[in-house]
């Protein structure tokens, strides 16, 4: 419709794609023309699909939509690599889309950083990949001429361990007169899909889900009670093990049970699943998780201490106070660390997954590099100042377009019903309204105070552009401070110095151990050329080419190259081969020298002599190799299995 109103014959004649087009062609100061103009509408196309992908919370990955994304990012960016782009390019495209689609669709320019950072990460990834792709591509066709084949298991290689497309490689090759075997590339590529179908039908997650389905039309929601309870009194619904109801449980066995009403929040967004205890007349039991399955029941696993429990049977459900503190000390934090990561690195940051519970906070991120130490620093400055604010809590219940329009950060993967939690954390540091607004269903602090104190005591990374903070508060990070601290005293007593200088000291004794290490290497040396730099013997003559071997007690592998570099000097022309006894192995190291190079290769050498030591292999320039072997008895013969090269040429 859109064509016949505008008077086209291609939707990508229309003006939503022609922008597009547009942009990528100034981008790469390139006309479309008949031959390319193929690959500037996949660009476009690809844009579109992969932007929104990202805004709906997708990431790219080798597995699920994840996979689907990435494969599609691929496409765009192997027609621009097509197109001459040397350097990432759909980034930069994401401003015009935005500028075009981001009125009616809102979440494009809420995204917006979000989606030009992910873009750019995997283009950069994927120019690596194209550049390792070619090189084994080269690698397996070195043998291959005009007329030949490509095996399809080879290519399928490529495409699903290194992610080189199929059609790029056909493109590489096709300039050479080389053909894809494309029926084995099918046949393997089906055999990989089968051996996924048949590992993903081996869970018993499409089973256990229906029964939950199955519990939900029944039951209808669990009636949850824990915002405003940790303990309330309950009927046992129904009870399921192994994928199927049951009539009862007895003392011994861990049932999964579903209650009419329960304080016990359900793992979702990120935060831990409750624990706690189940009573009834006649029986205990302690729960050890609890679960959200089809939407909204709320799912206990039961451990049965005593008694039986039979559907029916009125419980008195009871949350573990102290480890639901906790969680919601966590949970909370996890709120201003989204918000802190945002201000310190930038609004393209976005959360990747977080995991709360009553031990520690664990929250990751797109990002794409390791923190430094100022980073973390400042991060921990605001969240800090956040909490020393002391101002209540705020949630408010109200639609999902209304909570973003004003402000809240939705968590991308996460699905809202028509009414959705809105919670308001703290004041803006550097202007008016909250620090922290986001949708959440969690539970919470009363207070920023509540949370007490905040410390990250790790960042890492867990995969691709995504970082992972841990971070403990309240007792927790308290107590983590003392044993640090204490840790560090017990350092400066060692050391008979102040904690505050402690520092200091260890960088004077590191600078004191590395002359030390200078020093004895130094003697090592002075030692093994017999305490004047001259040489015990003078070098030995075979066959018109001067060697020097010498068998060195004491003298490791590292302080051989020096003592190698004197003799090379020494000799000026010929071999010097230097077996080093020390710590329990044997190392050898050869020099060529002079004109020597011509008829001698040192890594020919020195790996005949780790050979005749009783080692594998050596490595090193034509001029100079080194190698080791395990067996100190045997270091006269690596240097004697130089002589008899010498000796053999």
């Amino acid at each position: 419709m859109t064509c016949v109103l505008q008077g086209v014959h291609s939707v990508f004649e229309t003006d939503l794609f022609r922008t597009l087009i547009g942009a990528t062609e100034a981008t790469l100061h390139r006309a479309s023309d008949p031959e390319s103009s193929g690959s500037y509408r996949v660009i476009a196309d690809h844009l579109r699909s992969t932007s929104f992908l990202i805004a709906d919370g997708v990431t790219p990955s080798n597995e699920g939509r994840g996979y689907v994304l990435r494969r599609i990012m691929r496409r765009a960016m192997r027609h621009a690599h097509l197109l001459g782009a040397a350097e990432p390019l759909m980034h930069r495209l994401v401003p015009t889309l935005v500028a075009e689609m981001g009125t009616a669709y809102p979440e494009l320019r809420r995204a917006e950083a979000a989606i030009a950072e992910t873009l750019r990460q995997e283009e950069e990834r994927f120019l690596r990949t194209l550049g390792r792709g070619m090189a084994l591509l080269e690698e397996a066709t070195a043998g291959l001429g005009e007329g030949d084949t490509l095996s399809g298991e080879t290519a399928f290689k490529l495409y699903d361990t290194y992610g080189f497309p199929l059609d790029l490689t056909q493109d590489a090759l096709r300039a050479r007169g080389i053909a894809v075997d494309l029926d084995g590339f099918d046949a393997a590529m089906a055999a990989q899909r089968a051996m996924a179908r048949e590992n993903w039908a081996g869970s018993g997650e499409r089973v256990q889900g229906a029964v939950w389905f199955a519990l939900r039309d029944r039951f209808g929601p669990t009636l949850f009670e824990g915002y405003e309870k940790i303990d309330t009194a309950a009927k046992a619904l129904a009870l399921v093990r192994e994928g199927a109801e049951v009539p009862e449980s007895v003392a011994g066995e861990t049932v999964s049970v579903l209650f009419d009403v329960t304080p016990f929040y359900g793992e979702s967004g990120g935060q831990a699943g409750d624990r706690g205890t189940a009573i009834w007349d006649g029986g205990a039991a302690e729960v050890i998780d609890t679960q959200k399955e089809a939407g909204d029941i709320h799912i206990h696993a039961l451990k049965i201490a005593t008694g039986t429990l039979t559907p029916g049977t009125s419980v008195t459900l009871c949350v573990d106070a102290a480890r639901r503190a906790r969680t919601r000390l966590n949970h909370s934090a996890a709120h201003l660390v989204h918000a802190a990561l945002r201000h310190v690195l930038g609004p393209h940051v976005a959360q990747k997954g977080q995991l709360v519970d009553g031990d520690r906070m664990r929250f990751d991120f797109s990002y794409s590099g390791p923190l430094t130490g100022a980073q973390i620093d400042a991060i921990e400055t605001e969240v800090n100042a956040v909490i020393r604010q002391n101002v209540p809590a705020e949630t408010t219940e109200m639609g999902p377009d209304e909570a973003m329009a004003a402000g809240a950060i939705a968590l991308f993967g996460e699905k809202y019903g028509d009414k959705v939690r809105v919670l308001s954390l703290g004041h803006s540091l550097t202007g008016e309204g909250a620090y922290s607004v986001e949708l959440c269903g969690g539970t919470h602090v009363a207070r920023t105070g509540d949370i007490a104190l905040f410390k990250i005591i790790s960042e890492q990374g867990v995969a691709a552009g995504i970082r992972r903070v841990e971070a403990l508060t309240g007792e927790a990070a308290r107590r983590w401070l003392l044993d640090q601290a204490a840790a560090a005293r017990a350092i400066a007593d060692q050391l008979k110095t102040p904690v505050a200088e402690t520092p200091a000291r260890i960088e004077a004794l590191e600078a004191q151990r590395r002359q030390l290490e200078r020093d004895l290497a130094e003697a090592r040396r002075q030692i093994a050329m017999g305490g004047g730099g001259v040489a015990e013997r003078p070098p030995e003559d075979i066959g018109g080419v001067k060697f020097i071997g010498r068998v060195l007690q004491g003298v490791g592998g590292k302080d051989l190259r020096p003592i190698a570099e004197t003799y090379r000097k020494q000799i000026g022309d010929g071999v010097v081969a230097l077996s080093g006894v020390a710590d329990g192995k044997v190392s050898s190291t050869v020099v060529v020298a002079g004109a020597a190079q011509d008829r001698f290769n040192a890594v020919d050498l020195a790996r005949a002599a780790v050979s005749a030591m009783g080692g594998q292999g050596a490595g090193g320039r034509p001029d100079f190799a080194q190698g080791g072997a395990p067996d100190p008895a045997r270091a006269q013969s690596g240097v004697d299995a130089v002589r008899e090269a010498l000796t053999a040429a």
